[in-house]
């Protein structure tokens, strides 16, 4: 029973966050600044994604392995302006190579 109680607290919290979202006057969403703050949101939770997936480790600890040398060559390849298919198979290339290695 108390796992029904936990789905239902959270379909309630997911609707009342939506309604909150519908409830922002239409004039407030318009503001450039308001604007320039919601393009930056994606960009920072996939920064953020990211790191977390490359270097978290388990409980606290930092972890270097193959994952980091995809995203540096990713990051390359990003300065090169390669385009993003590019970008990720550079990514998958080098970590599965590093990772054949040994690495």
């Amino acid at each position: 029973m108390t796992v029904w109680i936990a789905i239902g607290a959270t379909v309630v919290g997911c609707y009342l966050v939506k309604l909150l979202g519908l409830s922002v006057p239409a004039g407030a969403l318009e503001r450039p600044r308001v604007k320039q703050l919601a393009a930056l949101i994606p960009v920072a939770l996939l920064a953020a994604l990211i790191a977390i997936q490359t270097v978290g480790g388990d409980d606290r600890t930092l972890v270097i392995d193959a994952r980091a040398a995809g995203l540096a060559g990713a990051a390359v390849a990003l300065v090169l302006r390669a385009p993003f298919l590019v970008v990720v198979a550079v990514a998958v290339l080098i970590t599965a190579g590093v990772r054949a290695l040994g690495g």
